[in-house]
């Protein structure tokens, strides 16, 4: 079996909920990062095996696979072919994934791989009646942003609870309080405003034309614990869990450029040496990245001793500090340096190709080393890949 390396990425800024890149369709922010990738490396799209892109809800513009799609609209020959896939909040590393063993079993020299999720296009539906000519009467109308809908009532309702009450429990299990989450919070912000201040981001950004957005969306320079605190619990009255201490709705895409080696002429970011992938109860989902990312560090032959730098997708501050708790041979610090997720933002479909591609970057910045990215998954899964430089 040959190698597979990530030979570049790119993202757009992630914009907020209703914000500057909410009147962008899904399938045109794809586009944006899937040309954008190819410009940037010279690469002539005709070489392209595949496009996998992956994609959390697919119920609206980015329905008919929306990787196809993309790819259509960068101006990609038609021979290029492209296939969606849906792992929910771990759909892009998801797509790495696939897209590296096609790779490493020589069904592909080069794929590009990423995601892609506009959550404020994401339309409000409706189930359609099983019957040909339906009796008057109410219908519910679900938003698919995010969140169970539709849900099969044979599932244990435990398992059912919304993403925000698995939070709250995972506090109360691993003993995290509301002072702990928000300076998690606090630094999430923190850290990504000084990044794009130093200039750590300009090369991983690509500008969404029509788009008025130069930087992730959600950052908030002039957050502090205070502020943080007068923040309302959403989910329990007696909670912890808050907007503030959470990542929130967002747009944006993401593309990672894969590659055997010497199939791109450039230089890679890393290697991909590792992968892994568990499965846990739904109710506590936000955990189950930790045996991925174990699983992903012995496959790559590696301990976490060996470990430069984490990108943890901070689905809710709650979470990533139950994950850390998990891990008691990584140092806290090497996690997130340049902020995660609670400030830049969680486009379900596109966080796992920011998480990959940042450290991918940030491996090159140091001129080597190991790097895991993680991620959560609602209904109890969780992804990680190791890098390697």
């Amino acid at each position: 079996m040959t190698a597979s390396f990530v030979y570049d990425a790119v993202r757009t800024p992630f914009g907020r909920a209703g914000g500057a890149l909410s009147g962008i369709r899904p399938d045109d922010l794809a586009a944006v990062v899937m040309r954008a990738t190819v410009e940037r490396s010279g690469l002539d799209p005709a070489l392209i095996d595949d496009v996998v892109f992956g994609d959390a809800n697919q119920a609206g513009e980015d329905n008919r696979d929306v990787a196809r799609f993309g790819a259509l609209l960068a101006g990609f020959p038609t021979t290029v072919p492209g296939a969606t896939v849906n792992r929910l909040c771990g759909s892009a590393v998801e797509a790495v994934i696939q897209g590296s063993r096609a790779i490493e079993t020589g069904d592909c020299a080069i794929v590009l791989a990423g995601g892609v999720e506009s959550m404020s296009r994401a339309p409000f539906v409706v189930e359609k009646s099983s019957k040909p000519w339906p009796a008057v009467g109410n219908a519910t109308m679900w938003n698919t942003s995010i969140g169970w809908r539709m849900t099969n009532p044979r599932l244990p309702k435990e398992w059912t609870i919304s993403n925000g009450e698995s939070a709250e429990k995972l506090a109360a299990l691993y003993g995290i309080s509301r002072e702990q989450q928000d300076a998690f919070a606090l630094r999430s912000h923190r850290l990504a405003a000084d990044a794009w201040a130093a200039g750590v981001y300009d090369d991983e950004i690509v500008q969404v034309p029509g788009a008025a957005l130069t930087r992730d969306e959600g950052i908030r320079d002039d957050t502090t614990a205070a502020a943080l605190a007068k923040l309302r619990t959403l989910f329990a009255a007696d909670g912890s869990v808050t907007a503030g201490n959470s990542s929130s709705i967002n747009d944006g895409a993401s593309a990672v450029l894969l590659g055997a080696e010497g199939a791109v002429d450039a230089e890679p970011l890393a290697r991909i040496a590792g992968r892994g992938v568990f499965g846990n109860d739904p109710d506590v989902f936000g955990v189950a990245p930790v045996e991925a990312a174990n699983r992903a560090l012995a496959r790559a032959g590696r301990t976490w001793a060996d470990v430069d730098v984490v990108e943890l997708n901070e689905a809710f501050a709650s979470q990533s500090l139950a994950c850390l708790a998990l891990w008691p041979d990584l140092d806290p610090e090497k996690v997130n340096v340049h902020g995660g997720a609670i400030a830049i933002g969680h486009p379900l479909g596109a966080s796992g190709g920011r998480i990959i591609g940042h450290a991918a970057h940030e491996l090159r910045r140091r001129g080597g080393g190991v790097a895991v990215a993680a991620i959560c998954i609602g209904v109890g899964q969780g992804l990680a890949v190791v890098l390697e430089r």
